[in-house]
């Protein structure tokens, strides 16, 4: 995958977003795009590093703020979402070439709750998945319909695949003696890996 495939993703990794990550990663490749995420590949090299060179190597990106809150009372909110947002809005501001034509999703859980801390915002589009797996697919869907610019699979029936996906992997990891553990701490790369070859093979058979 290259530049103008790369879609680079800006979400939380806490356990309670999975149910969302894993649809919205699914959906991305499902629609023939190739989802960038952070994970630590060298503990050598900070974070940040890692991630800005993600968004520097991707046309396309989705950024989640659904979780720009205090996970209890007396903890601060959580900014690494919109810090993530603003590298990508300053690299096609300022890098120019080919990253002017840089293009994202913005996502939130409902409406008008990204201007109580990002006022700035106001006027862009944000779309909105009320925390709903079904919802973020269809979102996410018609934004990559739009990029494409050619018919796509229904909202609907990528939802329904996705979860004919998820039936097969526990099949998979079963055979190859996966623990519940190995299941549930499995790199997101390798999770793309699964989730592209059955994709491959799938869409093969029709």
């Amino acid at each position: 995958m290259t530049f103008e495939t790369n879609v680079f993703i800006n979400c939380p990794f806490d356990e309670d977003y999975k149910t969302l990550l894993k649809p919205l990663l699914f959906t991305v490749l499902y629609c023939g795009f190739d989802p960038q995420i952070s994970e630590t590949l060298d503990s050598g090299r900070t974070r940040v590093q890692g991630i800005a060179n993600l968004i520097e190597a991707s046309k396309y990106s989705i950024h989640d703020l659904s979780r720009m809150e205090a996970a209890k009372a007396g903890d601060l909110a959580r900014f690494n979402m919109p810090f993530e947002l603003g590298l990508d809005l300053g690299c096609r501001r300022f890098k120019g070439g080919e990253h002017t034509d840089k293009r994202c999703l913005i996502l939130d859980k409902e409406k008008y709750r990204y201007q109580k801390v990002i006022s700035d915002l106001s006027g862009n589009d944000i779309a909105y998945h009320k925390e709903d797996p079904e919802v973020l697919i269809r979102e996410v869907r018609n934004w990559l319909f739009h990029i494409k610019g050619e018919k796509l699979t229904s909202g609907k029936a990528i939802w329904n695949t996705y979860n004919e996906f998820l039936d097969k992997l526990d099949e998979v990891v079963r055979e190859e003696n996966y623990s519940k553990e190995d299941l549930v701490s499995m790199p997101w790369s390798e999770y793309k890996l699964y989730v592209r070859e059955w994709i491959i093979h799938r869409k093969a058979r029709k």
